[in-house]
């Protein structure tokens, strides 16, 4: 999926884990660049707009035609029998859309779902913590 430096990135932080035991923590930023190709977005088009972002940024990952998007991935460890039962919440909610990426332990795309901020913050803003069933309850992208 997508630009080659996508590709190289994900072998190695997997070799990495190979060797040191750990992958590093690379899941944030390919979930935002795999969530745009999801939407139908550019390389050349995702890089422009990423262009003056930093890893601090408030709200929103990325504006794509005026619509803020927060992403949000999990990852299973590798280990046998592992798999993913808690999730990433917002924070905040400086967004439009949210989307959550359910990778496997390669890091390709098993689901995708989608939520926009209104029905998300009625389902979610009272709850401690999630499940992948309850981003399930969203618009499935993948």
């Amino acid at each position: 999926m997508g630009h080659p430096l996508r590709t190289q990135l994900v072998e190695a932080a997997l070799a990495w884990q190979e060797r040191y035991g750990i992958a590093p923590a690379i899941t944030a930023a390919l979930s935002e660049y795999d969530a745009a190709h999801l939407l139908g977005i550019t390389d050349d088009d995702y890089s422009h707009c990423m262009t003056d972002r930093t890893a601090v940024t408030r709200g929103a990952d990325f504006v794509w035609r005026s619509r803020r998007y927060q992403i949000k991935a999990n990852r299973p460890s590798g280990a046998p029998r592992s798999r993913v039962t808690l999730v990433p919440k917002a924070r905040n909610y400086d967004w439009d859309f949210l989307i959550w990426i359910l990778y496997d332990r390669v890091y390709a795309v098993q689901e995708a779902w989608v939520w926009e901020v209104t029905p998300y913050r009625a389902a979610f803003h009272d709850m401690r913590r999630l499940s992948p069933d309850d981003y399930r309850r969203g618009t499935r992208l993948a």
